[in-house]
This record gives structure tokens, C-alpha cells and sequence, in this order.
């Protein structure tokens, strides 16, 4: 439980006390360890620990060291090919560099130099504070996470796998009442079935289409829930088979809705047998004959695209008023094709109230920039693969009077919604919470020491150097992992780059290149962004990519991250407690970027993005740089709802502002009150 709570909420729960006692100058001992990995028990956790035997104390204190280790990757030993780095590269002389890199890869013999001592650790890095948390607490922080109304993430899903499997029929209280996000009630309602007896009735009530049968399934055979990737579907119980046709026989769109998904519903079809029991469920019997044998049927959708096509509009309003989130997702194209748009809107403003938040927010936010001059368009597809694609081609225009209307009516429809909730009273609200993205989409997310959304840009780290830093294994052959470091000027223009071909640029250093992990690798980068600016760079995007070509989720365990320092000589070449981001690479891909450093403004660009590497090239950052120059210049011009807007919109709808923080009842910022990191909380009761 505690790893959880610790990731989740930087908390920990304390043993009971036992009667016994333990001497202060132990738990000084303990907390001085903890500092090393970059963290610190608060008083209360101190007090608590007080009350206990040494026996219990020692075991609390291996579980947290534990799972404090694998938060900032501390967990494996960092051997970079040169054991002296960054100083060993600074020194070396090109020809030797050279020479050693080929011997290494014709025999594969590192021919290991000689560690010296290094200095004691002269940085003093911020501690991460542990606080005192308690079982109430932790079941708050579960419930609040299953009533997210955006798709759980890969950690959230198996945060929610644990809870359903420890807690079984006991879940029950801390279930959400309503689920709003259809893929979190599949991933959910799956969890409940395989580990509870109350699965079947928890979602008897709010199993509303055929796709939620579908996702269902999908989510008990292991599979994608965004319905991104097709899944084989594994054997149904009985019960649980009858139950699917009852459901499905209960909706009165179940033809169309199972047309959107043809050929999944065909294979589920083979595990659900409807023929067998079509006397029992006619209706279900017969909407699987009109996808097995293409029989003609009407849909909405094949509607909507002839109208579209014939620039109906007065048609397409007439249908989309039964479908308000669909009418706002199609709402730009209606007004471009539309000869009245003034018709449009009038139709939009009578249904907007319908429209779920998230996408009134992003509808607010689109026809508010539409006009303001854009590089690029960007899009995220759904599915666990974090993807971006962009392009240059503007839309089409449409007057300005036409969409600050629509900005408008967003507006008054989310004021709506939100004026419904607890009232705030006064509220601060920080500026820089323009930096940080509203976290609508986190279900590719990779496993991170800090979760943030794709885009939201944090300040750089106190520190003269950014050590990058990657771990890797090999899985069932020999794995080579990449580690790079590319520079780009402030016109997104390519400078240089380090990478296991260039060790030394730009005042820089890379730590030599590994090619083979059977026992785990490490590499690292050292960067100075003083130096950097001073020859041009503004951004240094970080990059890994799998020269052996195998997809990092088939690795045992890869990671990469960040760490800032102000004396990169001294302690050791890991430290732990200068780690300010670490992530799980994990995906299927090859090639991921894990941050971008806009060093001219001082900010880390989340990225968390997979690229595609080129088929008939080397899988390495020269082959790559198109790519990685896209997603640069995608993300640093990103232009997606942000946490201010989100929070200004909740304070105009059931609060007011304050000047600062002392007359504030309610506190949005960076470092106090409600934070960005709080997802959970902003996921779950503020969209």
C-alpha cells in the first residue's frame, strides 16, 4: 500500500505502535539514508516511528527504501563505460575515445579503466517531504482516482488492478457512483469481475451501449479499452456471456453502434454465440446477421457523412441535436460549409449545456486561438502509444464574429456545469499555471517519478549542468540503447548533437556508448546550458533510441530521466537525490523523447513522445532528426486548454479572486494549494 500512497500522495502509513521504543540516534541514522535519495520524513512520521521497536522500524524502513529506490531509479547499479565520467571524456584525448570504441565493438570487451575516488557530493539538492498519511486517507486517494473522468493511465490501471485484488468485495464503498469516462468503466468493471463478486451489478446499471460491451470485453482479454488496437478475445464464462447479450438486447441502437466496430464484434460474436440463444435475444441475433452478412441498415453516422457531403446543413442540425457532443466536435466544419452560420450557432447555443466539459473546454479554446496565427496544427490520437501528428495547412477561415460567439457560448455552458459544484470562496490563482497542460488524455502516460500532461512546461532546476541519464536491460538477445542529446537554435533550426558518435561538443559530454546490457547498462550526458547559449542552442531535446530495433516494451525494464547538477565531479556519477525526473520507457516503439530543455526561458517541455523510426536507415538520432525536429517544434508551440483557463473558469462559476495567497480560501499554484501534480484531483473534480 504504501508504494502507492508514497507515488501518489508522498505519504506513508506508520505500524501501531507496539509498546516498544526506538532511540533517537537510529532514526537519525535512517533519515540521514533517506536524504540520499532525495527525500525526508516529515516530524509526524518521526513521532510515529518513535513508538515502535527497532525490529519494526527496520522493516518500515527497507520497504520505503525500496520503493523510494525504484521512484528515482536507484534500484540497479550505474556503470557507464567511462568510470570517471564526465571528467574521464573532459581529459581524453579524440583518438583514444576513438580506438576504444572500436576495440569495444569488435570484441565487446569493455576493457574496464580503473574508478577513482570522487569527492564527497557537493550539491545540495530540494528533499522531496514523506508526510503522515493514514488508511482513510489512502481509500480517499483510490476513490478519487476511479472517479477520474479521463482514461486512466498504464500506472493508474494498475494501481486500480491492486486495490480490486487486495480490497475484493470491501471496494464496494470507495467505487464511484458515476463512471464518466467510458474506458475507465470497462478497465474498472473488468478489475471488479476477475476480483469480486459484485462486479456483475455494479455494472448492470451503467452499461449504456454496445462499445461498452465491447470495451468490456476487450478489458477482461487484456486489451486496449480505447479500441486503438485490435485484441484476441479470450474464452467468456458462461454467465458472463449471458449477461453480454442481455445488455446488448437492452439497447435500442445496438446495430449501429456495433457497425462502428465491425469486424471486433464478428470475433466477439464467436466467443458470445448468439445463435445459440436467439430465441432468448431476437434483437441481439439479428444485429449480428446484419454485420455477418452485410446486410443494409441506416446509422447516424453514414447520415451525417452525406450530409456533409451534400452540405446539408439544416439536415445535419436536425440530426446532431440528438448528439450534442458530437455536434460540437463537428461544429468548425458545419460553420465553414454552412451558408448561414449565424444558424449554426443558434443551434449550437440551444444544446450546448449537453456537451460534456472536457469538450466544451476544448471547444472554448479552439475558437479562441482560431485566428491567432499557428505554424502547425497538432493532433494526439488515442490509443496507449504516445503519438503526435502535425501539419502545416491552415484551416479554412470563418469570421471572427462567428467564433467569438462560440467562445462565448462554451463559456457560459461551463460556468453552468461548474456553478453546480461546492462553492470555492476566494481563490488565488497563479500566473504560471499558463505553463501547465489540463490533463484530458494520460491513458499513454509512461510511469514517471512525477506524472504531467504531454506539452506543460516546468522550470528548469537550480544547477550548472542537466545530466540525462538512461538504464536498460537486455531482454532475449543483445539490446542497444542510444542515448542523445540534440540542439536546436531558437528558429527550431539544427546546431549539433552529442550521441555515441560525437562524445564532446558544445562544452558537453556523453558518457560512451554500450551496446550490449546482459546484466543492465548505463549511459549518461552531461550538458551546460550556460555554454550552449552562449554558441546559439535554445533547445536540447532528449532522445533514446534502440539501435538493435527492439521495441522498449520487450525489455525487462528500461529507464531514462534527469538530473540536475551544480558540481558534476563530485559524488557519485548516479546520485539519487539529484534526480529530478526519472520515466519508464515501456512502449511500443523505438524511439522516444522524454523532455525537452528550452534553455533560453529556463523550462522543461514535457514530452513523453514515441517517433517512427525510417525502415531502410540505422535506428539512431542522425536518421531521426526530421522527426525530432517536428515534435520539437510541435510541442514548444503547443496550444491545448491549460490549468489557468480550467481554474479561472471554476472561480468565475462558484468563487472569486483573491490577490494572493493569504486571502485566499482556495489555492491554485505551482508549489501550494492545488498544484499541476495533483491529477488525481483535477481529473476527478475539476473537469
Amino acid at each position: 500500500m504504501n508504494s502507492i500512497y508514497i507515488r501518489r500522495r508522498s505519504k506513508v502509513t506508520v505500524p501501531a505502535t507496539d509498546g516498544g521504543t526506538t532511540p533517537l540516534p537510529v532514526l537519525a541514522a535512517l533519515q540521514k539514508n533517506l536524504e540520499s535519495l532525495g527525500y525526508l520524513l516529515s516530524e509526524e512520521v518521526i513521532r510515529e516511528l518513535k513508538n515502535l521497536s527497532p525490529a519494526k522500524v527496520e522493516d518500515f524502513y527497507l520497504r520505503l527504501t525500496h520503493d523510494l529506490q525504484i521512484l528515482v531509479g536507484a534500484h540497479h547499479p550505474f556503470e557507464p563505460f567511462y568510470p570517471n565520467f564526465p571528467a574521464q571524456v573532459m581529459e581524453m584525448e579524440e583518438a583514444e575515445l576513438y580506438f576504444r570504441a572500436v576495440i569495444y565493438y569488435w570484441t565487446l570487451d569493455r576493457q574496464q579503466l580503473p574508478a577513482e575516488s570522487r569527492p564527497p557530493l557537493q550539491d545540495r539538492p530540494s528533499l522531496r517531504i514523506i508526510r503522515l498519511g493514514d488508511t482513510a486517507d489512502f481509500n480517499q486517494a483510490m476513490a478519487e482516482l476511479m472517479r477520474s473522468r479521463v482514461a486512466y493511465s498504464p500506472q493508474d490501471r494498475e494501481d486500480i488492478a491492486w486495490l480490486a485484488s487486495q480490497y475484493g468485495d470491501k471496494v464496494l464503498p470507495l467505487l464511484p457512483a458515476c463512471v464518466t469516462s467510458r474506458e475507465n468503466l470497462a478497465y474498472l468493471g473488468s478489475e471488479l469481475v476477475k476480483h469480486t463478486s459484485i462486479g456483475i451489478a455494479y455494472l448492470d446499471s451503467r452499461m449504456k451501449t454496445a462499445t461498452d460491451v465491447l470495451r468490456l470485453a476487450v478489458a477482461l482479454s487484456g486489451g486496449d479499452v480505447s479500441l486503438a488496437k485490435p485484441v484476441r478475445f479470450g474464452k467468456i464464462g458462461r454467465r458472463l456471456r449471458l449477461k453480454f447479450l442481455t445488455w446488448l438486447e437492452s439497447f435500442p441502437n445496438r446495430v449501429e453502434d456495433m457497425l462502428r466496430w465491425k469486424p471486433r464484434w464478428i470475433r466477439l460474436g464467436e466467443r458470445l454465440h448468439p445463435g445459440e440463444h436467439a430465441s432468448r435475444f431476437p434483437e441481439t441475433a439479428k444485429a449480428f446477421d446484419v454485420l455477418r452478412n452485410n446486410l443494409p441498415s441506416f446509422t447516424l453516422n453514414s447520415a451525417l457523412e452525406a450530409g456533409l457531403l451534400h452540405r446539408d446543413v439544416p439536415g445535419l442540425l436536425q440530426l446532431l441535436r440528438t448528439r450534442p457532443g458530437e455536434f460540437a466536435r463537428r461544429l468548425d466544419h458545419l460553420v465553414r460549409i454552412s451558408s448561414s452560420p449565424d444558424e449554426v450557432v443558434t443551434a449550437f447555443r440551444q444544446h450546448a449545456h449537453e456537451v460534456s466539459t472536457s469538450v466544451l473546454l476544448q471547444c472554448l479554446v479552439h475558437f479562441r486561438h482560431r485566428h491567432s496565427p499557428a505554424p502547425l496544427r497538432t493532433f494526439f490520437p488515442k490509443g496507449t502509444l504516445a503519438n503526435v501528428f502535425a501539419t502545416t495547412e491552415p484551416l479554412p477561415p470563418i469570421p471572427v464574429a462567428i467564433t467569438e460567439k462560440l467562445v462565448a457560448i462554451c463559456d457560459e455552458a461551463l460556468l453552468q456545469h461548474y456553478a453546480r459544484l461546492p462553492p470555492l470562496g476566494r481563490c488565488y490563482l497563479d500566473p504560471e499555471l499558463k505553463d501547465y497542460q489540463v490533463p484530458f488524455a494520460l491513458r499513454s502516460a509512461s510511469k514517471s517519478l512525477r506524472t504531467l500532461v504531454r506539452g506543460s512546461r516546468l522550470s528548469l532546476p537550480d544547477g550548472e549542468v542537466l545530466r540525462f541519464f538512461i538504464w536498460w536491460k537486455n531482454g532475449r538477445s543483445r539490446v542497444d540503447i542510444d542515448l542523445s542529446a540534440t540542439m536546436y537554435d531558437e528558429k527550431f533550426q539544427y546546431v549539433d548533437l552529442l550521441s555515441y558518435y560525437s562524445l564532446k561538443n558544445f562544452g558537453g559530454h556523453h558518457s560512451g556508448d554500450i551496446v550490449d546490457a546482459p546484466h543492465g547498462a548505463a549511459e549518461f550526458i552531461d550538458v551546460t546550458p550556460e555554454l550552449c547559449r552562449q554558441k546559439g542552442v535554445r533547445y536540447i531535446v532528449m532522445s533514446l533510441h534502440s539501435f538493435t530495433e527492439q521495441p522498449y516494451c520487450e525489455l525487462p525494464e528500461c529507464f531514462a530521466g534527469w538530473m540536475a547538477r551544480s558540481a558534476p565531479n563530485s559524488g557519485e556519477i548516479f546520485e539519487p537525490s539529484t534526480v529530478v525526473d526519472k520515466v519508464d520507457v515501456a512502449a511500443n516503439t523505438r524511439i522516444c523523447l522524454p523532455a525537452i530543455f528550452d534553455i533560453v526561458d529556463g523550462k522543461v517541455i514535457w514530452a513523453d513522445i514515441a517517433l517512427t523510426q525510417h525502415p531502410r536507415v540505422y535506428n539512431n538520432v542522425q536518421s531521426s532528426l526530421r522527426g525530432v525536429s517536428l515534435m520539437l517544434r510541435t510541442l514548444a508551440q503547443l496550444r491545448k486548454p491549460d490549468l489557468h483557463t480550467l481554474f479561472d473558469l471554476h472561480i468565475r462559476a462558484r468563487g472569486h479572486h483573491a490577490a494572493n495567497l493569504r486571502e485566499a480560501d482556495t489555492v491554485f499554484a505551482v508549489e501550494h494549494g492545488i498544484t499541476p501534480f495533483d491529477l488525481d484531483h483535477i481529473k476527478a473534480d475539476f473537469l
